[in-house]
């Protein structure tokens, strides 16, 4: 119970701010006279179709930095993700084998990118910078000419495009006690539960915690530092791989150019809900709400008509103060 108390207030921070920010946009959008165009069930939807992908992925980076590493490659590798499940219903196998094929995709490239960090023990931030341009390489490799690959039309069923459609049809939430959201939200939240669980309720999760607080100490306490980086970085991989499979059903085909610049996102979203980029810090919790942060300031800009750069700018100052407050919480 004193864990429970402690992980809420920890993501209370994050918590607070993702109300800030819809209260902003909120108040924005009631003195433009939109009638309350922003806080609308509709929004809702939006927000959670947009925000499934990054979502998922960071799900994995947040055990990632946990542990004290990172992972630049993880935008890149969906792309690969996406592109190999693609190709495989292209070639005639059915969503299942693109699922399968997709999640072994990611999982080889996360055990790639941690057999060179723990084996090897070489900078997480400079492998995956290197792996971030080979799984590109790979995902163009795979893809036509134009750095895409598109199945067939037919291949793909409707309950996979369901997954980031914002008014899924038939409504079966318990609407309108909750918004409709489209499947897809529904599985990154039963994952981001069985992620937590894993974090907070087995060893691999206390090993993770350990291993970013001081991986030296915990060597010594006989923590197998190198397996669980391993295991961790495939996880994360996994996780990424369904990431891929998202883009593959908002785009119907693999893009091997769409996961360029996605890590830094899924980064952002770790460190607004309290990751700490030195390890031994992080929570779903907080994870969830620097997902919600980005989505909701990516719609309300758009809701408001302001320019690009004005996301940018605040997106930006937001992870200034994340940063700046993790600071202050650990100024060693």
């Amino acid at each position: 119970m004193t864990s429970l108390i402690r992980r809420i207030l920890t993501a209370a921070g994050p918590l607070l701010a993702l109300l800030v920010v819809i209260a902003f946009f909120a108040i924005a959008d009631a003195a433009q006279g939109f009638e309350g165009r922003f806080l609308t069930s509709g929004s809702a939807r939006l927000v959670g179709l947009q925000s499934v992908k990054i979502g998922i992925a960071a799900l994995g980076m947040t055990m990632i930095i946990i542990a004290g590493g990172i992972d630049l490659s993880a935008g890149t590798a969906a792309a690969l993700c996406g592109c190999t499940a693609a190709w495989t219903l292209q070639q005639g196998g059915g969503i299942a084998a693109a699922f399968a094929v997709a999640i072994a995709t990611g999982m080889l490239c996360g055990c790639v990118n941690g057999s060179l960090v723990s084996l090897l023990r070489l900078v997480p931030f400079i492998i995956t910078l290197g792996t971030m341009t080979v799984f590109m390489g790979l995902g163009k490799t795979i893809a036509d000419e134009g750095g895409t690959i598109t199945p067939p039309v037919e291949s793909i069923p409707n309950w996979l495009v369901s997954m980031v459609t914002q008014f899924p049809e038939p409504e079966w939430i318990a609407y309108p006690i909750l918004p409709n959201f489209c499947w897809g939200v529904w599985l990154w939240l039963v994952l981001a539960a069985g992620v937590s669980f894993l974090l907070h309720r087995t060893v691999l999760g206390r090993h993770l915690y350990a291993i970013g607080s001081n991986e030296s100490t915990a060597r010594l306490c006989g923590v197998p530092v190198v397996r669980t980086k391993l295991l961790v970085y495939s996880l994360a991989g996994c996780l990424v791989g369904l990431a891929g499979m998202v883009d593959l059903a908002r785009m119907g085909k693999g893009d091997a150019s769409a996961g360029m610049g996605l890590e830094l996102e899924i980064i952002a979203a770790v460190v607004i809900g309290g990751g700490s980029l030195s390890g031994g810090r992080g929570s779903v919790i907080g994870t969830i709400c620097g997902v919600l942060i980005m989505g909701v300031i990516n719609h309300g800009c758009t809701a408001l008509g302001l320019e690009n750069q004005v996301e940018n700018i605040l997106l930006g100052a937001i992870i200034i103060t994340a940063v700046y407050v993790d600071r202050l919480r650990n100024p060693g």
